[in-house]
């Protein structure tokens, strides 16, 4: 009796931890990339106690209610500059990151070919900066640029996901609570290792959301920006005989060019490798052949038919 009375107030309590999740299976978050100055300031994940950063609602209120600066939004911004120098432009656009308490996140140099066989660089810088300096970055960036071809600029507004996450952490919590004084209490083994069990499926639950509010707020904290680095000598105007052509002329220009460049380039491949390789082949293609022939004539000669009598 004593078991089985132990057994209800153990589903009583999981039923109640499980009642604040959502019906859709938990999701899992990628953590967030940093560097060595960004590993060394762990984020502590937020006590029971304390206050979550946002406010839930009340009880039947509705959450768009919700006052502007207790939103929590996510943003990012992809962006793409012409500049003269990209790779000085790289270091300080690593410069401004770790100024404003940010840090990089990654970056890529290459080589890219333009016209008359020149290759000039060409680069991807993505940092994370705090979303409170998010516009004062971004005009730091496009400073004393050739010319910004595209910026997008998104948000992603998670407040309902964040509140959902910290009441399931608390109704997780309290189940924990109470499973550990039902452990403190129970003598026989078979009983505390059931106990057990569930407090250590409970924990690691617990773990789970504690990650993904962790995430909400680094994401939220700090916005990324990734950048392209266009080297001006990539976008200059096509220029011919001292003209520049414009719009949609200069486009069928450099196309036809283009063309003209990759016929040159077929013609030089056909006459050096193509056909050579072509003559190769057709050349063992018929020296099989005959060998084949006199394979078959030797195997199975040809019958003269008899000759008549008179």
């Amino acid at each position: 009796m004593k078991r089985n009375l132990l057994v209800l107030m153990i589903a009583a309590i999981i039923l109640t931890a499980c009642a604040a999740a959502p019906t859709s299976a938990p999701y899992a978050v990628a953590p967030l990339a940093s560097s060595d100055a960004q590993q060394s300031k762990s984020i502590e994940a937020p006590a029971p106690a304390m206050a979550p950063a946002v406010n839930a609602p009340a009880a039947g209120q509705n959450r768009g209610a919700s006052t502007a600066q207790d939103r929590i939004v996510i943003q990012n911004v992809d962006l793409s500059i012409v500049i003269k120098d990209p790779q000085s432009k790289m270091l300080e656009i690593s410069a401004l990151a770790r100024r404003l308490g940010g840090f990089v996140v990654s970056s890529n140099m290459s080589q890219v070919s333009v016209g008359d066989n020149l290759k000039v660089p060409e680069g991807t810088i993505s940092i994370r900066v705090p979303a409170t300096d998010l516009d004062n970055a971004l005009a730091e960036i496009k400073a004393n640029t050739v010319d910004v071809p595209s910026e997008n600029r998104t948000g992603q507004d998670v407040t309902d996901k964040y509140v959902d996450l910290q009441s399931q952490l608390k109704a997780k919590q309290a189940a924990a609570d109470k499973l550990y004084e039902i452990m403190q209490k129970t003598d026989k083994p078979e009983d505390t290792l059931l106990v057990f069990n569930q407090l250590t499926q409970i924990q690691s639950d617990i773990e789970v959301l504690k990650g993904q509010i962790n995430y909400y707020d680094q994401a939220s904290s700090l916005s990324v920006i990734n950048v392209r680095l266009i080297a001006e000598e990539t976008v200059k105007p096509l220029v011919i005989g001292g003209w520049q052509p414009q719009g949609v002329a200069r486009d069928a220009t450099q196309s036809l060019i283009t063309f003209f460049q990759k016929f040159i380039e077929f013609l030089i491949w056909l006459v050096i490798y193509i056909i050579p390789v072509m003559a190769v082949i057709i050349l063992l293609l018929a020296l099989l052949w005959r060998l084949f022939r006199w394979f078959w004539k030797k195997v199975f000669p040809k019958k003269t038919p008899p000759t008549p009598k008179a």
